[in-house]
């Protein structure tokens, strides 16, 4: 297959692009700088092709996609600073990116006929109660700019197509970027104790493990909405946090070691400018409905990676 990535700067879109390329996919990169800007790790998306391009420009996404005669577009690209989301001045730029990016992907996917395959997220739900969101639940209700605006490109995709693929995560992490475990690791180099919220609650997903997954949706048929973090159950950020701090302590750190993290309500923590969903539970059933392999274990994933950290 021939695959277009947007977003490859970014954590998935690195990932995806070196599982197209371990299975013999040919796959091509994008993203806003003039060449790829990612982390320089000397893996094959490190030098497989790429083509700068912004999403917002609709002829130079139709353009693309149509004369590149791909089989598939796996957007990762989008706008993900939550808290700046929120920012007036951002809030036209968000949407730009995240819904009018996401409308000229899949015209051009249409026009095209590509397949489409668009990341997500749980911020499309309201965040209440304790059960797990479905695929297929249609009870939408975003708490800030960034769920609605990733809602809205959902909404775009659904209209635009008879066919897609929409795959919602939630607390991802990655070589390639900045996220909760690298957070945590920097702050525990200059902090002796850490608060870490425990009500908010959900499944990290890695996406050297999610990239495999989404690359075996695409050499499928099999359309529609699915959730996808990594197994291992429900876990709250503080709990999270104890178990980065426990592997990280086996291997070594000091810093792992010596550090002491307190549980704190989101309401005592403060902070954010964005409303934070408390229930970001997925329902992953959906996956082994279709015949795809599951993500594994969250502890497994974050062992894994925080040996990818000491390479």
């Amino acid at each position: 297959m021939k695959v277009f990535v947007t977003g490859v700067g970014g954590q998935l879109g690195h990932d995806v692009m070196n599982e197209l390329a371990r299975r013999g996919h040919q796959g091509v990169g994008s993203d806003l700088a003039p060449s790829y800007s990612g982390i320089a790790d000397g893996t094959s998306v490190t030098h497989m092709p790429y083509i700068p391009m912004d999403i917002t420009d609709g002829d130079a996404v139709m353009n693309t996609i149509t004369q590149g005669s791909y089989d598939a577009v796996i957007h990762c690209a989008a706008w993900t600073a939550v808290d700046a989301a929120e920012d007036e001045k951002n809030r036209p730029v968000v949407h730009r990116v995240n819904v009018t990016g996401t409308q000229n992907i899949a015209l051009a996917c249409s026009s095209a006929c590509a397949k489409m395959l668009y990341l997500s997220t749980d911020y499309v739900f309201n965040g209440q109660g304790n059960a797990p969101w479905t695929p297929d639940c249609s009870d939408y209700a975003p708490l800030n700019v960034y769920g609605q605006s990733k809602l809205d490109g959902e909404l775009m995709i659904s209209q635009l197509l008879d066919e897609f693929f929409i795959v919602r995560i939630a607390w991802v992490f990655g070589k390639n970027g900045n996220n909760f475990i690298k957070t945590m690791l920097k702050l525990a180099e200059t902090h002796d104790e850490l608060r870490v919220v425990n009500d908010q609650i959900g499944t990290p997903t890695y996406t050297f493990d999610l990239a495999r997954l989404l690359v075996d949706m695409i050499e499928t048929d099999k359309y529609g909405y699915y959730h996808a973090t990594n197994e291992g159950g429900y876990i709250s950020w503080y709990d999270f946090a104890c178990e980065i701090f426990r592997q990280s302590a086996e291997r070594g750190n000091e810093n792992a070691k010596r550090v002491k993290v307190y549980p704190v309500t989101t309401a005592q923590y403060g902070v954010s400018k964005a409303a934070r969903p408390f229930n970001s539970r997925l329902d992953k059933y959906k996956l082994v409905q279709k015949g795809f392999t599951p993500l594994p274990d969250w502890k497994d994933a974050l062992a894994r990676y925080l040996d990818e950290l000491e390479e």
